[in-house]
């Protein structure tokens, strides 16, 4: 008996999936073939029953495009006034979210449910918007197109010739908890489109000839049938999954087509393509590898591999199975997949293997209660010697046929040591004792070196045992009948354990196999998940697929041209022109397929979800080591995942792009706004003063304040103007003009320029004698010097004490400007030294915030500091460093120390 135990991490997961769910919103979708079925009215009558069960429900956004059977359903129902948003000089209706949010509704519905929103609100999708308040617990209704699923969006523009832009990912509609089809035949909407309860007279005569013709509308309609079937199903098999029901449901037909060897492969995949196309049925092709296919030759392997192909290009989903037991594994296959018919060829095999094995159609109709079986009749092939493959190799490491050989000299060993170890035992056990340790020696030879080992060892141990050990002895007669009936449950047993061991043997290197497989997946998704650039991406692919492929790789992507370049170096010559053509085409080309089959290399489109992001060149050295099935499916596995990251990079440096691009944008807007604001009010007091110049009626006194004003207005521009000159000139690279010279000169010529700043403040200047003489730019330190006495006049009262002191400490010079004020900003005493950035926003001084940034900036290149802090119990302090050097000798003359 079987004990099947639930996985414990499967049943935490949906313990948790169960509690998320829980707290989240329902979504329902009421889904139509197009505009004028009727979803809006449907949602809003099963709104309305909500309410009148006491649930509280709100009209987030209802389109009623002017139909009064739609605004009718709007009645007793409470709607979500708009949000206003601009957008290029207009106001625009659009959805709150945050208001939906505050009022927590238990329902709220949302019409057009792939709208784009207004650019400006907080998501650009309404789906989006869906999704938060699902997240917040509410429920929601929506109403949704079938030309509005992204995956049907080309299909319809084909069907249409019309483009529908705004479209919804399908993830999105397959994770609703519940979906209405809302549908009205063709020849009724058309009626109803004639009788203007769908559009205006003008619009509705417009879309009959456009968009609303008949044909148009059946295939709309098949579609949103079809896609509705197709989530009822994917619903259906998810029950029966999580119920454990193991019985077909035969609610749409799916087809099941086993592949073999035969030679009548390619008529099986026709007649089961035929089949499905008949029955308008899905259908998918397998091929089951068990213990007694291991063996195969390549003409039969390549015959797989071709029936495979076939299938997948005539449209089915192809797979390759894994199991002891091939009715059974087909059945099990069949049953999780639901599928309602199940296709094989005419078996083969000789008279005397059907004695002892019974045919696949045979054990499938006996299994198979629930699922219809239909035989294909083709040619058998003579049954050939088999010959091991590139599959064993592959399995199973190089010179397989090597292993054989000594697999079965491995059994002639193993009898003998047996034979000697049993001749030690005999003197102390019985003769039906001694055959357990023959048993052990076929299992052991059997679980190392497989079958056929195993067999010939079974053989053997029977013989010895004969032989050496049952009188007579040293002879194959037998004395005793009753040691008839011992051989062969010996014989028996022997060959039963063997093939047991031997099918243990198989697959445990078969789940080996696939486990190499799914580490070398995991390997590649782990680094391609931690690559930050494009190069990155393609260093770690050919270093992963190389050996795992036993191939040569070449990475090809794109420039902005849409022009392919390789981007590693490899021995291999890839032909650019056939990259080329896989990229435009999207398809593959070259070695083992349709187009240009000659070619040594095997070329794959790198698909990613948004588009095409380059080709993968493979050059294999064994053809089985990439053509095989299994091989194919890694290699297609890993082409994706590579495409995945290499789209996911391009997005970054998009976004990072985008934010550069934003904050270029919010500085540039900060300059020009400063700039403009602090550029105006003097050049309006100039235009002001100057005007009543013009007049000629001022007197002499006033022309001179009016002059005055206008120096001190001029002035003031030209300090701003310098200031940004200056800055652009830093952000150049400053060159200084280094000089000795000693502190008290420089600080003298800038109290001079700063003296109409300083006229209503206190100044106080502490230079001690004795310091010593710098090295330092004198125009460059004299603008930190005068821009830290503007800014301190500039945000102190009149009245106002400012202390500029100096003072050495150790290998630098401190130079300070304190003042009595108001003080800094709390946590802003840094900040204030960057581009554009003042302490008080909001303060009515006028300045661009260059100052401090220009201060740093000369400090800085002459290898000093400079910082700010607040004093006690009030006012600011701005302090910066010059290093102190020794100054060199001047000829003749002894070195001056500082």
């Amino acid at each position: 008996m079987t004990d099947i135990r639930p996985d414990p991490d499967a049943l935490l997961d949906e313990l948790k999936q169960e509690e998320l769910a829980a707290q989240r919103g329902r979504l329902k979708i009421f889904f139509g073939a197009c505009a004028g079925v009727g979803k809006t009215y449907a949602m809003l009558s099963a709104a309305r029953v909500r309410q009148q069960e006491g649930c509280k429900v709100l009209v987030g956004v209802v389109e009623t495009h002017g139909r009064k059977e739609t605004e009718a359903q709007l009645q007793e129902l409470e709607v979500l006034p708009p949000t206003q948003i601009a957008y290029k000089g207009r106001s625009l209706a659009e959805f709150d979210l945050d208001s939906a949010l505050a009022r927590q509704p238990q329902l709220i519905l949302m019409d057009e449910f792939a709208h784009s929103n207004v650019p400006g609100s907080r998501h650009s999708k309404r789906w989006q918007d869906v999704e938060e308040l699902l997240a917040a617990g509410i429920d929601v209704y929506t109403t949704l197109n079938v030309q509005h699923l992204e995956s049907l969006n080309d299909v319809v523009g084909q069907i249409t010739g019309i483009v529908v832009r705004e479209t919804l990912p399908d993830h999105v509609f397959d994770q609703a908890e519940e979906v209405s089809l809302v549908d009205l035949p063709p020849d009724e909407l058309l009626a109803r489109l004639a009788a203007g309860k769908v559009y205006m007279a003008h619009q509705a005569e417009r879309a009959v000839k456009n968009f609303f013709r008949k044909g148009n509308l059946l295939a709309l309609r098949e579609l949103a049938l079809r896609r509705t079937a197709d989530r009822v199903d994917a619903q259906m098999r998810a029950y029966r999954a999580d119920q454990s029901i193991k019985p077909v449901w035969h609610a749409r037909e799916r087809l099941l087509i086993c592949v073999g060897h035969g030679p009548g492969t390619e008529k099986l995949v026709r007649s089961g393509k035929r089949l499905a196309a008949s029955l308008d049925a899905d259908w998918i092709a397998v091929f089951v590898e068990t213990p007694e296919l291991q063996g195969l030759s390549e003409s039969k392997r390549a015959r797989i591999m071709k029936g495979l192909k076939l299938a997948q290009e005539l449209g089915a989903e192809t797979t390759v199975l894994g199991g002891s037991d091939l009715a059974a594994t087909l059945l099990a296959y069949a049953r999780s997949r639901n599928v309602s018919k199940l296709v094989v060829g005419k078996s083969a095999g000789s008279k005397l293997q059907r004695l002892w094995r019974r045919p696949l159609l045979e054990q499938l109709s006996l299994q198979a209660n629930d699922v219809d079986v239909y035989v294909v009749a083709h040619e058998l092939e003579d049954e050939q010697p088999q010959t091991r493959d590139g599959f064993n190799s592959l399995l199973f490491g190089e010179a397989s046929r090597q292993q054989q050989r000594h697999g079965y000299l491995a059994a002639l060993l193993a009898c003998l040591l047996t034979t000697g170890l049993a001749s030690l035992l005999t003197p102390y056990f019985e003769p039906s004792n001694v055959v357990m340790v023959y048993l052990l020696g076929v299992v052991l030879v059997a679980v190392r070196f497989g079958r056929g080992p195993g067999v010939l060892a079974s053989l053997l141990a029977v013989a010895t045992f004969d032989f050496f050990f049952v009188p007579p002895r040293m002879s194959f007669s037998v004395s005793d009948t009753q040691y008839l009936l011992t051989f062969a449950v010996m014989f028996a047993v022997a060959l039963i354990i063997s093939q047991l061991a031997a099918r243990l043997r198989f697959e445990a290197t078969i789940a080996t196999y696939r486990e190499r497989r799914t580490r070398a997946l995991y390997d590649l998704g782990r680094e391609l998940a931690g690559a930050l650039t494009a190069s990155q991406i393609i260093d770690i692919a050919v270093s992963r697929l190389q050996p795992l492929f036993n191939a040569s790789i070449v990475l090809f992507t794109p420039n902005s041209n849409e022009e392919l370049r390789a981007e590693n170096d490899s021995h291999a010559q890839a032909d650019p022109g056939v990259a080329q053509w896989v990229y435009d085409k999207q398809q593959p080309a070259g070695l083992g397929t349709q187009t240009l089959p000659a070619n040594t290399m095997l070329y794959l489109p790198l698909k990613a979800p948004m588009r095409n992001r380059g080709v993968l060149a493979v050059l294999p050295e064994q053809l089985d080591q990439v053509f095989l099935p299994e091989q194919q499916r890694l290699l297609e596995t890993c082409a994706a995942q590579i495409a995945l990251a290499l789209e996911r990079v391009h997005y970054v440096e998009v976004a990072q792009d985008a934010i550069v691009a934003m904050e270029s944008e919010r500085l540039r807007n900060s300059v020009l706004a400063v700039i403009s604001h602090d550029l105006r009010t003097p050049l309006t007091t100039l235009v002001g003063l100057s005007s009543i110049l013009a007049t000629g009626q001022v007197d002499a006194a006033k022309q001179a304040d009016i002059a005055q004003s206008i120096q001190e207005e001029s002035l003031r521009m030209n300090h701003l103007v310098t200031n940004l000159l200056d800055m652009a000139k830093l952000q150049s690279g400053v060159q200084l003009n280094r000089e000795w010279q000693l502190l008290d000169d420089v600080v003298g010529s800038a109290v001079r320029a700063c003296q109409r700043s300083l006229q209503q403040h206190q100044l106080q200047i502490e230079l001690p004698s004795g310091l010593p003489v710098l090295e330092y730019d004198a125009v460059l330190i004299e603008r930190v010097l005068v821009n830290l006495l503007e800014n301190a006049a500039k945000y102190t009262p009149h009245g106002s004490h400012i202390a500029l002191s100096a003072r050495g400490e150790g290998a630098t010079m401190r130079v300070c400007v304190q003042d009595d004020g108001p003080g800094l900003p709390p946590g802003q005493e840094q900040k204030l030294f960057d581009k554009f950035s003042r302490g008080n926003s909001e303060s009515t001084t006028p300045g661009v915030g260059l100052g401090l940034a220009i201060c740093r900036s000369i400090v800085e290149a002459h290898g000093g500091t400079i910082q700010a802090a607040n004093l006690k119990p009030h006012g600011a302090a701005f302090s910066f460093t010059l290093p102190v050097r020794a100054m060199p000798a001047l000829p003749g003359e002894e070195e001056i120390k500082p």
